[in-house]
């Protein structure tokens, strides 16, 4: 019979750790360069999750402790080369914009990219038709007249 861990246990397995275990939303591999957020079921889909967003620095006037470390998180994907990896999570609450708790979570890690929209970061999927910026152009790739693709662009 499997062992089943606790959020906690299942974390510091990856080599990751975090400030407060209580209420820390995401978690930093210094080592690896990694940062692991979990993402919850009921904000997204299997293909994009919302993790983070402006809107959680307060809660019911009061200010979220995990908000800056999340924060500072966040910063180190887009700006020091971090990889992102998230889990999924259960709600035990309901949908809403109230106090959130883990019912359950799968402790399992997938491999994500970031993408920030109005003040909101999502984890989503590696797209292989993703058109980098012109200083990140991957030649190897052929574009043919007329085909429609998506670009993203970084904004700072």
């Amino acid at each position: 019979m499997a062992k089943i861990l606790s959020r906690k246990q299942f974390i510091q397995s990856q080599g990751a750790t975090c400030i407060n275990w209580y209420w820390s939303w995401s978690f930093i591999n210094k080592g690896k360069k990694e940062v692991i957020f979990g993402a919850w079921e009921d904000y997204g889909n299997k293909d994009k999750s919302l993790i983070f967003s402006e809107e959680w620095q307060y809660l019911r006037d009061r200010k979220q402790a995990a908000y800056k470390q999340s924060r500072e998180h966040i910063r180190l994907v887009e700006e020091e080369g971090y990889s992102l990896k998230t889990f999924p999570i259960k709600n035990s609450e309901g949908t809403g914009n109230g106090p959130r708790k883990i019912e359950n979570f799968e402790p399992r890690l997938f491999e994500k990219k970031l993408r920030k929209e109005e003040g909101e970061w999502f984890a989503i999927d590696y797209d292989e038709k993703v058109v980098y910026l012109p200083e990140e152009l991957d030649t190897s790739v052929k574009y043919s007249e007329g085909t429609s693709t998506k670009i993203y662009v970084n904004s700072y």
